[in-house]
């Protein structure tokens, strides 16, 4: 094993339709970049009674057996710990089926809270394109805040997702940024520096060159605070599962913030 090995608790699979690879690529991978601890955080289903149609970017509901399997046959071939997850949206209406189903009867080991979209009725506006909609964004968190509030996850992937779409730190921003940032600090879950999102490059803004996310200004605020902070590849392709990590780590240090390294 790699002597410098890290954690990494944010992996995709094919399953989802927009990543490659089965858990076993990801981990044969893993074992030669060098890892302490692995989770498989697919993108979770949805029950079709919900309504929620969203082809194209999750695994249908029966294929979570198949999910499961591949994640425990993975773990035979691993150096190291594996652990079945998955990444999850926020709803009320979803709480049953996270608690009964993805935890009861899957025995899910964690769930991530990936909030991706901003609840409106019946549509769900991708959050990273509501352009500039204030009213929106400030839906959004309060969202986001209910969902660190309701003991269903165990750390806050991409915080800063929507300034991918919003782009200029702004009074707006920085308002709900920090209200984010001081719930996850009061509820003790770790907030996630983003390998994916370092991976998808930078763009230039009024300040200078920036991230979509992780996001320069909003993490000197959490390098100030005393939220705790995971570090994490968003893998969506198996070469990048520990890279992407190992990228998101140095991040964390440039900016003073020591990370966890578990969240077991």
């Amino acid at each position: 094993m790699n002597s410098q090995s890290i954690s990494n608790f944010h992996t995709h699979t094919e399953l989802c339709q927009h990543a490659s690879g089965r858990p076993s690529d990801y981990v044969k991978v893993a074992n030669k970049d060098g890892c302490s601890e692995l989770g498989f955080s697919d993108h979770c289903p949805y029950p079709y009674e919900l309504g929620i149609n969203w082809d194209g970017c999750r695994m249908r509901p029966e294929q979570l057996g198949e999910y499961i399997q591949d994640v425990k046959d993975a773990a035979r071939l691993a150096d190291f710990k594996v652990h079945l997850g998955f990444e999850c949206e926020y709803d009320r209406s979803f709480i049953n089926w996270y608690k009964d189903e993805l935890k009861g009867k899957c025995g899910a080991e964690y769930l991530v809270f990936g909030p991706h979209w901003v609840t409106v009725g019946k549509e769900h506006p991708y959050i990273p394109e509501i352009n500039h909609d204030k009213k929106l964004l400030y839906k959004y968190t309060d969202q986001v805040i209910e969902g660190l509030q309701s003991g269903l996850y165990a750390f806050l992937a991409h915080p800063d997702l929507f300034m991918q779409g919003w782009k200029e730190w702004d009074s707006d921003t920085e308002a709900c940024l920090k209200n984010i940032l001081e719930c996850a600090e009061s509820e003790g879950l770790p907030v996630e520096v983003n390998g994916l999102g370092m991976h998808k490059g930078s763009f230039m803004t009024s300040r200078g060159e920036r991230y979509g996310y992780p996001y320069h200004e909003f993490w000197k605020m959490v390098a100030s605070s005393g939220v705790k902070v995971i570090c994490n590849s968003d893998s969506h392709l198996p070469e990048h599962v520990i890279a992407n990590a190992r990228r998101a780590r140095q991040f964390a240090l440039d900016y003073g913030i020591t990370p966890v390294e578990t969240i077991f």
